[in-house]
């Protein structure tokens, strides 16, 4: 083994008047998918949600909260980080319609709707099945800085 390698990805649940932001991909087979991407170098948890949401589907975001977060080593070293953040828009809710590079466009959808999209995987229903039920969410201070102060 060469050393740790750690991929971490941004995936970000978007609500808003009982229906979800799904985006249409451009990779992965082309399926409907949530906001998310890698986190690039340099750039926190958090602006990579903001950023990969307002690429991928023309839609600006305020994060509600952290619905999970899950980190998966591998054998050969790597390891993949995956950060669940719950969010609603915060301007303008109508997303993009035509393609770009980032996504071939982006909609909001009920659970309903689900059953009528070539979703990416069965993840999909999953995860908007339990956040549509209210699920507690962490506060967003839980992933800080180090050397961040601790706060009351």
């Amino acid at each position: 083994m060469s050393g740790l390698v750690l991929h971490a990805f941004a995936l970000v649940i978007v609500r808003h008047r009982g229906a979800f932001l799904l985006v249409h991909e451009r990779k992965h087979g082309q399926g409907w998918y949530l906001p998310a991407g890698r986190v690039e170098p340099g750039e926190g948890l958090a602006a990579a949600a903001h950023r990969e949401t307002l690429e991928e589907s023309g839609v600006a975001i305020t994060l509600e909260g952290i619905l999970r977060i899950e980190h998966t080593p591998w054998p050969d070293g790597h390891v993949r980080m995956r950060i669940f953040y719950v969010a609603r828009p915060s301007a303008d809710p109508t997303p993009k319609s035509e393609p770009d590079e980032h996504s071939l466009g982006a909609r909001w959808v009920t659970l309903d709707d689900l059953d009528h999209l070539q979703l990416r995987g069965d993840e999909v229903r999953g995860i908007l099945t339990h956040v549509a039920a209210g699920p507690p969410l962490a506060p967003l201070t839980l992933i800080t800085r180090e050397g961040a102060p601790f706060l009351r």
